[in-house]
């Protein structure tokens, strides 16, 4: 007992001593102490050497690990691309590791891994950059890869198709992702006819042959202009013998660039891209901003910090802390080769589109306006310059740093002194960077969200023109049209049974049989899928009025992810009831009792890929209905576009088909429809996922 109180005695003294018996006020001082001053940064010296084929190489020389990082930066990408072959550069990347005149894709691959490395290439914009990075007593098999892959590639024509139907894979996801979209159609709006304006799309993907990826190797992969950083454990005598070693033979000088001239400003105009169904908007607001190397950047990008660098910058805390209208609100400054682009993006509610649009415009002007506080200009200042040095913790961070700094020309002193420049910014100098970068009564105004809901309140923002997401234009009346009974033409619609082969990624991975027959008054629409690698199993039958195609029952039954899938729903006097339950990511169904009225034309979404081919087809038809999910009661208007016909190859053949888009559901999807009759569906494409069902017989 008697230690016990001696322990706490002397507990006691040791706080009162620290000072812990002191007023709060004492102990917490109401203002932070002042910054430090900046710990010289030691940032290792470059060496500089150019080889004979003109190949500039850097060494940044770095004993702490040893582990070598080369990153070789080609001054060519899409800019250098056709406009109408965009993509190209995206598949030589891919393919340029998958094989030479002396080693196959797979002895590569085992060469650089078995040496515990990497070796990886890829197309920007600007420059088409490849790495390696392996530990240092490896570098001879990095280089001697390098330049095999450079000078002697073959792009199997096996390779090239992998590669294409990942890449059209790739364009399908994008489709479904909203951000994906913005990104998209801002990038057209802001540059125009600006190479920086162009992405690839699945058509042009589509016919790049083996002799377009050749050609282009060929004449855009050259070391003269290029820049070969190298950062690690290795010497300057050794990097440049290594080089010259594996790199000499490689000849060419890289083809000059060419950019044009970007769009000048014009007045403030939303383009909404109609997505029907969407829950949320998708804002992006910009403009064209910095050069690389202006002086205005170190400014402009303390004060971007400000407005929406973080989760503490003011486009954040307002938009979702204060308005809770987001999960998060930002802004960037882009700093390509050419001119950049400032941007401000939020994903929002569908139904406070407008307000978030108003007041994300209201903080670009206060920003341009409002002097920055003495509080936020030190905050954003500190969090610059606190975390710069995480970004050359690594050799492979600082060959990434320093090639930035030598291909967009920043200055020999870029790195070194960047933090000393950014703590150097003043609130006057940050707000006049500003000033010249936001321009939010010029800007491009991009939203993505049900053009239905939203279009009349962003029509009191600024004038709106709508697209679809295919990007053709969308006529704004059509938004307000009614939504009522399609123009069907139940005769079209033959009995006939079909096979499907459902394809994941290129590979077959399951199969899809449907089937439409008449019996008496009725029309009966029949779909049994079974796709193994994902745990579905299911059939479904939909019975419709022989004549008017209303719906009149829907049964479902199988299994999906392990979880049972059962619905079974009436449709009489234009009252739906019955009851679905469907799996979960919880693991425990969710059961759903149906109980809805359903308007005059309402459709069911299982019998929309039935009654599809019973449309008056034409190229730019477009149209509106309601449509009835009976596994979670929900009714949605689904947009059915047109598109024109192009020929389609299954397995079961080459036909002339339309390209019928349905959006309005969780995911867009593609049917395509045989022009000539007996109109059948020949392919499906899920819009967002990697699947496929192609028609066999």
């Amino acid at each position: 007992m008697t230690r016990r109180v001696e322990h706490l005695t002397w507990v006691a003294v040791l706080l009162l001593a620290s000072g812990a018996g002191a007023p709060l006020a004492a102990q917490f001082p109401p203002e932070p102490p002042p910054p430090m001053a900046l710990s010289p940064l030691r940032f290792p010296p470059f060496r500089e050497a150019r080889l004979r084929n003109g190949l500039e190489l850097i060494l940044v020389e770095n004993r702490r690990l040893p582990v070598v990082s080369i990153t070789l930066s080609i001054p060519t990408g899409g800019v250098n691309v056709a406009p109408t072959q965009r993509g190209l550069e995206d598949l030589v990347a891919e393919l340029l590791t998958k094989g030479t005149t002396s080693r196959s894709a797979d002895e590569i691959a085992a060469a650089i891994e078995g040496a515990g490395g990497s070796l990886t290439a890829s197309a920007g914009q600007d420059f088409f950059t490849m790495t390696s990075t392996v530990l240092a007593d490896r570098a001879d098999l990095a280089f001697a890869l390098m330049g095999d892959v450079l000078r002697n590639a073959t792009f199997p024509a096996d390779e090239l198709e992998l590669a294409r139907r990942r890449f059209l894979s790739a364009l399908q996801v994008e489709k479904s992702q909203p951000e994906a979209i913005a990104d998209r159609y801002f990038a057209r709006a802001v540059y125009g006819d600006h190479p920086y304006g162009g992405r690839a799309s699945e058509g042009p993907v589509r016919a790049i042959t083996r002799d377009d990826v050749q050609r282009w190797a060929r004449e855009q992969l050259r070391p003269e202009g290029a820049l070969l950083v190298i950062a690690g454990d290795l010497a300057f005598d050794q990097a440049r013998r290594l080089a010259d070693r594996h790199l000499a033979a490689w000849r060419g000088r890289v083809p000059e660039r060419s950019y044009g001239t970007p769009p000048l400003p014009r007045p403030t105009e939303i383009l909404l891209i109609h997505r029907p169904g969407s829950e949320q908007s998708n804002i992006v607001v910009g403009n064209l901003g910095l050069r690389p190397g202006g002086p205005e950047y170190y400014p402009a990008t303390v004060a971007n910090r400000v407005l929406g660098g973080g989760a503490d910058a003011r486009l954040f805390l307002i938009l979702r802390e204060q308005k809770g209208w987001t999960y998060g609100a930002y802004s960037s400054l882009n700093r390509p080769f050419d001119v950049g682009t400032f941007e401000a993006t939020a994903e929002v509610r569908t139904a406070v589109t407008d307000s978030a649009l108003t007041e994300l415009l209201a903080q670009l002007r206060r920003i341009r306006t409002e002097p920055i506080p003495d509080s936020e200009l030190t905050a954003a200042k500190g969090f610059l310059t606190g975390v710069f040095p995480l970004t050359i913790e690594t050799p492979q961070q600082v060959a990434g740093q320093v090639a930035t700094q030598k291909r967009l020309r920043l200055g020999d002193d870029y790195l070194q002194r960047y933090r000393e420049r950014i703590q150097a910014v003043t609130a006057g100098q940050a707000q006049r960077a500003i000033r010249s970068v936001i321009r939010p009564d010029s800007a491009v105004i991009v939203v993505v969200g049900d053009g239905q809901r939203i279009y009349d309140r962003l029509a009191a923002i600024a004038p709106v023109r709508v697209i679809d997401v295919e990007g053709d234009p969308f006529d704004p009346a059509a938004l307000a049209a009614p939504v009522g009974r399609l123009p069907l033409e139940s005769t079209r619609l033959l009995a006939r049974r079909d096979s499907f082969q459902v394809v994941i990624q290129g590979s077959p991975m399951g199969g899809q049989v449907t089937e439409l027959r008449r019996e008496g008054g009725t029309l009966t629409y029949r779909e049994q899928t079974n796709i193994p690698i994902i745990g579905l199993r299911q059939e479904s039958n939909v019975v419709m009025d022989g004549v008017t195609l209303d719906v009149r029952s829907v049964e479902q039954r199988g299994q999906a992810g392990g979880q049972a899938v059962e619905t079974r729903v009436v449709v009489q006097g234009g009252r739906a009831t019955g009851r679905a339950q469907t799996p979960d990511p919880s693991g425990q169904p969710k059961v759903v009792e149906v109980d809805t009225t359903l308007a005059a034309g309402t459709l069911e979404v299982n019998q929309l890929q039935a009654i599809v081919p019973a449309l008056p087809l034409a190229d730019g038809a477009s149209f509106t209905v309601a449509v009835f999910n009976a596994s979670d009661a929900s009714i949605k208007p689904f947009t059915i576009t047109v598109g024109g016909v192009e020929a389609i190859t299954v397995p079961a053949g080459t036909f002339q088909a339309f390209r019928v888009s349905l959006a309005g559901g969780r995911l867009p999807v593609v049917l395509y429809v045989t022009e000539q009759p007996p109109r059948r569906i020949i392919r499906v494409e899920v819009i967002g996922q990697p699947i496929v069902f192609e028609l066999v017989q």
